[in-house]
């Protein structure tokens, strides 16, 4: 985001760390916005994981993410930030969303229950801003990408997302000589996974041409199954081993694949890195940086 804001010509970009600025804290809001005086804010931060880490911090993710929302509105608010760009998720999504998801299916049905807490405080926040807008005129946008992935992700085995975990499994597996590995599932549920690049783009779009709070997907408008992610990371890894799977781990929402139309009509936002040379250069920086 800070490289798509400064080609764009953004001639200052704060980006708070937590070390600094505790966002579940809204006396620290207050005071890093009072301080800074942004014209707009785009809320990028989290308190995320995969399958495993929303299986295992329910509450915490929950509140988490639910605080720094909640603060980071209020106070953007309150001291008249011009826009607001909330960046929410896929996860919000029904557990049995019609494929491919559209925006009207928000709100048919319960989440996927590894995910529901934190999908149902993202999209708390969307009514936050549906509500501001209303009562007050707060120009707060909201998108909500699919899976992310790229150089810079986390590969953390205990909190990370499907393809950094994969791309650490298979690395360690080679460079160890293993002859097998065992993933989570059955291999069955499928994802749509969208380049981290590709996703700023869209983010800095919404920032400068979105003017209303209707949620819009951003995505690449096509899905993979986890055996097929698999195999195409063991192929770009060159790990040859056995691929095992552990049907007693959970698949998480059987399928996801959005609809993208209204990022097009709306952004003038299409995707364009490719899943294959996306995983190449996730794969070169993870060698770059952890190994």
């Amino acid at each position: 985001m800070c490289e798509r804001l400064q080609s764009a010509g953004v001639s200052e970009v704060v980006v708070p760390r937590r070390r600094e600025h505790d966002l579940t804290d809204r006396e620290a809001v207050h005071d890093l916005l009072a301080h800074v005086q942004p014209e707009i804010v785009i809320h990028l931060a989290a308190e995320v994981g995969g399958i495993g880490a929303n299986r295992d911090n329910p509450g915490r993710f929950f509140y988490a993410n639910m605080a720094m929302g909640l603060n980071l509105i209020e106070e953007a608010r309150i001291l008249g930030v011009e826009k607001f760009v909330q960046v929410g998720t896929v996860c919000s999504y029904p557990k049995f969303t019609p494929v491919p998801f559209r925006e009207a299916d928000l709100w048919t049905g319960y989440p996927e229950e590894t995910n529901a807490p934190y999908g149902i405080a993202k999209k708390a926040l969307l009514v936050m801003l549906q509500a501001y807008r209303e009562q007050y005129g707060f120009n707060g946008v909201f998108l909500m990408p699919a899976n992310l992935y790229g150089p810079g992700d986390n590969f953390d085995p205990s909190s990370s997302h499907v393809i950094p975990a994969l791309v650490r499994k298979c690395e360690e597996a080679r460079l160890a000589g293993h002859d097998h590995i065992t993933c989570w599932g059955t291999g069955s549920a499928s994802r749509e996974f969208l380049y981290v690049d590709d996703c700023a783009d869209a983010i800095v779009l919404a920032a400068a041409r979105l003017e209303d709070s209707e949620p819009i997907n951003v995505g690449v408008g096509d899905e993979v199954t986890i055996r097929e992610l698999v195999g195409l990371i063991a192929q770009a890894t060159g790990f040859d081993g056995e691929i095992r799977w552990n049907p007693s781990q959970p698949d998480g929402q059987p399928r996801r694949s959005l609809d993208t139309s209204q990022a097009r009509e709306r952004l003038g936002f299409s995707a364009s890195v490719p899943l294959g040379k996306g995983l190449a250069a996730t794969i070169e920086w993870y060698r770059e940086h952890v190994e």
